[in-house]
């Protein structure tokens, strides 16, 4: 099944593209489309653009629209009230900051999530939060301390594959006390190289959550150590 499809729309196309690029590094198979700029080149929004992105972007599983501004979302407004009505069933216009939100809308989308369910991943990604709590999953079930080995510790893309894989299990859990399925939550731990990650999982699958983080993690992620 192809994901859920994303749709950047951004006064500057340069902006559009460096979000869909490093989106990209995270959720290699969801169909990441920017409309940037105006028709031609300068700073603004396009209908057009817009317009071509959703038919792009849509596979067949929906399409959720990012954008930067107030005008951005005026002008993917207008396209929506454009487009036919079985189309405009799947297309999805998210409340979220561009950046943040794009990232987690695509991790959610790269695990198999349906198009509301990227939304809301998308407008969960609170920019300069503090680590969410992690879901209250009791007397844990199963745990393990495990060591970052990669040199780049636990950066954007290892969190988006932890988040991505532990989302699609049946367990609440945490690593340092932080919501390990949520992207943005295991990125604000700021954790690097040799730091140690408490894990800790209740729930049907928390042995198998447990063991995957721990797989991943010695592993370095297949990067550098």
């Amino acid at each position: 099944m192809t994901p859920v499809g994303l749709l950047i729309v951004s006064h500057s196309a340069r902006l559009a593209e460096g979000v869909v690029e490093l989106a990209a590094q995270m959720a290699g198979s969801v169909p990441l489309v920017a409309a940037g700029g105006t028709d031609d080149g300068g700073v603004g929004t396009s209908f057009e653009k817009i317009l071509s992105g959703v038919a792009e972007a849509d596979r067949g599983e929906g399409v959720v629209i990012m954008t930067d501004l107030g005008s951005a979302v005026m002008t993917a407004e207008s396209v929506l009230e454009f487009l036919d009505d079985e189309q405009r069933s799947r297309v999805r216009l998210a409340d979220a900051a561009l950046v943040e939100g794009s990232v987690a809308a695509a991790v959610a989308a790269e695990s198999g999530a349906g198009v509301d369910a990227v939304v809301r991943a998308a407008e969960e990604a609170v920019p300069c939060a503090p680590a969410e709590e992690g879901p209250e999953v009791g007397e844990p079930s199963a745990s393990a301390v495990v060591t970052l080995t990669n040199r780049a510790g636990l950066h954007a893309r290892p969190a988006a594959v932890l988040a991505g894989r532990l989302s699609q299990l049946d367990a609440g859990i945490t690593i340092n006390g932080a919501d390990a399925q949520s992207v943005m939550a295991l990125m604000a731990l700021g954790a690097r190289k040799d730091a140690q990650l408490v894990v800790e999982a209740s729930g049907p699958d928390a042995e198998k959550a447990v063991r995957l983080v721990r797989e991943l993690v010695e592993r370095g992620f297949g990067e550098p150590a």
